[in-house]
């Protein structure tokens, strides 16, 4: 018998039984430690020599995509395999995986390659025609929301996030219905539709409440609902208020920890999805409590978590590629950076920025997320070595690269207190604050007083302590020397609590002036040594912070972060105006 016959008998008598020895083979290879992958790639494409029907055509021009994109760098190979399959599968009926994991991989595959405008057809084409097949209808709805979310395009998102929530209510999904209803939620909130979100939470409330399922999905929405929660309460400053809500979901986190991932599968396949795996939700929940600590002013406590937080997350990274959990990490360094500054950690913080420098450096869509954050983050750390020009023009790169308003309000006000600190920049600075405030629509004069019963009510301890401060040195300016003591004496006390050195070097000054005056020999000596103290402690860290190769980051304006940091020697910055 000749080959040909031989090959035409396997095939007409087990047409399958050859296509399972090669599929068998190929997962083989792909699963071996490590992978071989051009030998998978080499029993997939066997399967075409034995001319197969559709089905099994269609299904290995799926499986050969994804193997090549997801293992290899050969993207034109894996798109025009996931393109043939696409096709053929929309000829055959009852195929819906295959079809739509194809639309998926594809568009996916589309948008590495920056070809948003031909994932975005290819989506909804999928979208259309899946509405029979709930899973693929809901999951398609959220990838297309979450292209459009990373083209800053949250108009469209939330629209389809409305229909998602819509479409999962019609077909008795109430668990997806919350999934996409708090999915627009933190989309609202990012756009600062504060007057959308209110009734949307309140909504989404009732129906976490309210659903009966698997447990660990139920605390995993109860969890993006006290998160969405407490980021709003916190975008508004809320610190005290917030207490009860992060509480909650503080002693949630600790119920999901506990609970075992059940194998039973939702009876409804719209319901099968994930929103995000337990050991992120942690993550997230400790990344919360930084910022709810930072702004709070509870500083070791905030460093306490970031250190959990960071240990999590590099045991993470050993065996979960996520690029959530870089920007997790991001975030929780820009943070921590912020609390070393105010600490008067200066070379720590120099070290964490260079960290992120290099996280960006991996990840460009993250360098564009966070490159005006990380411009700020230098000029933060260029006013605190008294290095002025370097903050200006740190400043202004981060102004140039940001569309955000709280954000820009930030940068601008940092600007702004430059100009203050050079003392000859007064038309920039007068230039700035007309930006600042256009319309001119609050008053100019600042009622230091009702920021200070602003702060208090709130417990932001370290805004009611600068305020303490700079209250105490107007009244030490006007000679009023005991209201001057009544504030810059809680404000010592605070700023000793956080720690912030900055407003203790000042509050020290301040004192040892005050009880010179008053003729309080003891405690004005007292003051000054604390005052010497503070200063040496800040002169050390300045001059450890100059004399490191991350130094000369402060240079950086333009382009991607800089691979390598040459070393200087020694500091070229004074510390005389901190002093």
């Amino acid at each position: 018998m000749s080959v040909m016959a031989l090959h035409n008998q396997v095939y007409n008598n087990a047409p399958e039984r050859w296509y399972l020895a090669l599929l068998g083979f190929a997962e083989h290879f792909r699963t071996s430690s490590p992978p071989k992958i051009r030998l998978c790639v080499h029993c997939l494409q066997a399967v075409f020599q034995f001319k197969p029907p559709q089905r099994i055509e269609a299904r290995t021009h799926l499986q050969l995509g994804s193997v090549l994109y997801h293992h290899t760098k050969n993207s034109e190979l894996a798109r025009s395999h996931l393109e043939k399959a696409w096709y053929i599968s929309q000829q055959v009926p009852q195929f819906e995986d295959v079809k739509f994991e194809a639309a998926s991989i594809l568009s996916e595959l589309f948008c590495q390659q920056n070809l948003v405008d031909s994932a975005k057809p290819l989506l909804r084409k999928a979208i259309q025609i899946s509405q029979q097949t709930p899973y693929w209808h809901c999951r398609l709805l959220f990838q297309l929301a979450q292209l459009h979310t990373l083209e800053k395009d949250l108009v469209s998102a939330c629209d389809l996030l409305g229909v998602g929530a819509e479409y999962a209510r019609v077909v008795g999904s109430e668990y997806t219905r919350a999934l996409f209803l708090l999915s627009k939620g933190m989309l609202l909130l990012m756009e600062r539709k504060l007057g959308e979100v209110h009734p949307l939470l309140t909504l989404c409330g009732t129906i976490v409440e309210n659903w009966q399922g698997n447990p660990i999905q139920k605390e995993s929405l109860r969890v993006f609902f006290l998160v969405l929660q407490v980021t709003h309460y916190l975008d508004a400053g809320q610190v005290k208020s917030v207490k009860p809500c992060l509480k909650q979901l503080q002693q949630c986190i600790q119920t999901i920890s506990t609970l075992h991932d059940d194998e039973i599968l939702p009876s409804n396949p719209a319901d099968l999805f994930h929103w995000l795996p337990k050991e992120h939700m942690c993550v997230l929940v400790y990344l919360v409590t930084v910022m709810h600590s930072m702004q709070a002013g509870y500083l070791e406590k905030a460093q306490k978590y970031t250190d959990k937080a960071l240990m999590q997350l590099e045991k993470l990274k050993m065996l979960d590629c996520s690029p959530i959990l870089s920007t997790f990490q991001v975030i929780l360094l820009e943070h921590i950076i912020m609390c070393r500054l105010v600490t008067g950690h200066k070379a720590t913080a120099l070290q964490e920025i260079s960290q992120v420098c290099q996280l960006c450096q991996q990840s460009p869509r993250l360098f564009t997320n966070h490159a005006a954050q990380l411009h700020t983050l230098l000029g933060l750390y260029c006013i605190s070595v008294n290095c002025m020009d370097n903050a200006e023009a740190q400043f202004t790169t981060a102004l140039r690269l940001t569309t955000h308003q709280e954000l820009w309000t930030y940068i601008v006000t940092n600007l702004a207190s430059v100009y203050i600190r050079e003392g000859n920049r007064h038309q920039e600075l007068y230039s700035l604050l007309e930006r600042i405030n256009p319309d001119h629509n609050f008053p100019v004069r600042r009622f230091l007083r009702e920021t200070l019963k602003m702060s208090n009510a709130e417990d932001l301890n370290r805004l009611t302590a600068c305020s303490l401060v700079l209250l105490g040195h107007i009244f030490y300016v006007l000679g009023n020397h005991r209201e001057s003591n009544n504030m810059v004496v809680p404000a010592m006390q605070l700023a000793s609590k956080i720690p912030d050195m900055s407003v203790q070097l000042w509050s020290s000054a301040l004192l040892k002036d005050l009880n010179k005056a008053l003729g309080n020999t003891m405690d004005a000596h007292e003051a000054a040594q604390m005052h010497q103290n503070f200063s040496q402690q800040l002169l050390q860290d300045h001059i450890a912070a100059c004399s490191l190769p991350e130094h000369n980051l402060i240079s950086w304006t333009d382009g991607p972060p800089p691979v390598q940091i040459q070393a200087q020697n020694g500091p070229t910055t004074s510390l005389a105006s901190l002093l």
